[in-house]
């Protein structure tokens, strides 16, 4: 059955949470693996001796985690394997590329017949709770080992989740073939889907992984509360983009952990082209020496919807580089908000870091908010940051409009423009050219509309 949190409506969000795994305890345990309750405890404890974040604490000015965790969401504890459509989420202009395809449905997971055709020995893609049975001594070295559990939201994931997915590339093994996972929250009644990610990339290896998150069902409440936790081994390669396609009812808290060994290349893009209130977060260290992290993202916001970007690299050795950007188009009444802090210690000498925020706001009633910060404790460092919020340039515009352009199609390709360099940065070359169409029709309004978002504005104003 899918349990629901309607008897404890007058609990705290996280106070539902607690007294509905302590209900339920040995249900949850049941459907999962060892090393995946062992860390319940802990979890548990934590939740108890600490409270949410307040909306306009620090880190938090846009991000309301009580108001977005507080709804009497259905979690399937039992493992119920709910009726998805797999092929839906293609239909609404998602690039079903040549890739080895995976799903979570909700949060459990799913293969095809053709997922794991050719892939080569030493590439293990799995249900995060068979791999912790049958591969115990990796599981323990891996699991939960960098997700930091006094962060709430890994502490709520930890105390409640029963499966994800693992993908491990063994050392020298560099995949060619992209892996696709496609996250699709479906359900008759609002449902929490609560998702664990695994990637685990040896030495010397090379993978490549879009995770798609998209809502099936409009006028239902969701919630995607994940943790991803990205081992880089030595002078491994690894390549994840995220892109969300959700509803305005969606609700996604997504916290991202990677740890870099000596010579490893990192790339992480987020890409949010519809949503309803999304926080992002990035959590990045440097484990060796000369190291690479390019850390970027773009959202596209309109009507109501909300993103919130926060992400912290600590550069810890010498000879690392981070380049981190990230673009925001706001319009109507949407928030957008970036919070990123690079911390260079003592010790980290020829550090090469840069962090950029930079946002369109289309009127008055968009917002954003932006916090870049420089921590640097080594005085042998290049590292700059900037912000800027602002608007289309109206002498652009006014040229184009002179070359012959309509003024609402010059706003259009400059809003285009605008978020190439980040779409630049992406090396699968058939998503790319992919992303720029879904980018190109997400401006032109494309696909889902405004007008049930806007009602939703005046119901929640």
């Amino acid at each position: 059955m899918v349990i629901s949190n309607q008897s404890l409506n007058n609990m705290s969000a996280l106070d539902q949470y607690i007294d509905l795994y302590r209900t339920n305890s040995r249900l949850v345990d049941s459907n999962s693996a060892h090393i995946i309750n062992r860390f319940r405890p802990s979890a548990l404890r934590i939740l108890e001796d600490n409270s949410l974040p307040p909306k306009g604490s620090e880190n938090y000015e846009t991000t309301d985690l009580e108001s977005i965790l507080s709804p009497d969401f259905g979690i399937n504890l039992s493992r119920i394997d709910i009726d998805v459509n797999d092929r839906a989420p293609f239909q609404c202009g998602v690039p079903n590329m040549t890739s080895n395809l995976f799903f979570l449905r909700n949060d459990i997971y799913s293969e095809t017949g053709n997922s794991k055709k050719d892939l080569p020995e030493g590439v293990t893609i799995e249900s995060l709770r068979k791999f912790c049975d049958e591969n115990p001594e990796t599981a323990e070295k891996y699991y939960g080992r960098i997700a930091d559990m006094n962060n709430p939201l890994v502490a709520l994931n930890s105390l409640l989740v029963q499966d994800g997915i693992v993908i491990r590339i063994r050392e020298g093994v560099r995949l060619e073939k992209p892996v696709q996972v496609v996250g699709i929250l479906e359900n008759g009644m609002p449902i929490m889907a609560i998702r664990r990610i695994l990637i685990i990339a040896e030495k010397d290896s090379a993978v490549k992984i879009l995770l798609c998150d998209h809502t099936q069902r409009d006028g239902i409440c969701f919630l995607n509360l994940q943790t991803i936790e990205v081992f880089a081994g030595e002078n491994s390669s690894v390549e994840v983009i995220e892109m969300e396609e959700s509803s305005e009812e969606t609700s996604r808290l997504s916290s991202m952990f990677v740890k870099q060994a000596e010579g490893s290349n990192v790339s992480a893009v987020g890409i949010t082209l519809y949503n309803g209130r999304t926080r992002n977060e990035y959590f990045c260290d440097f484990d060796g020496e000369n190291a690479e992290l390019k850390l970027s993202g773009i959202a596209i916001e309109d009507c109501c919807r909300q993103i919130d970007t926060y992400s912290v690299v600590k550069h810890s050795k010498p000879g690392c580089h981070t380049d981190e950007l990230f673009k925001y188009v706001v319009d109507d009444e949407a928030v957008g908000a970036f919070s990123g802090l690079i911390k260079v210690n003592k010790g980290a000498s020829k550090t090469e870091a840069y962090q950029s925020n930079r946002n369109i706001i289309g009127n008055d009633g968009a917002r954003v908010y932006s916090k870049p910060t420089l921590e640097i404790y080594d005085d042998d460092v290049k590292c700059s940051h900037g912000s800027a919020i602002g608007q289309l340039d109206e002498k652009q515009i006014f040229y184009m409009r002179t070359r012959g352009l309509p003024e609402n199609e010059a706003r259009f390709l400059l809003k285009q423009a605008f978020m190439v360099d980040v779409i630049n940065r992406i090396s699968l070359q058939d998503f790319k050219g992919r992303l720029h169409t879904l980018v190109e029709k997400r401006f032109a309004g494309e696909s889902r509309g405004c007008t049930s978002c806007r009602k939703g504005c005046l119901d929640n104003a």
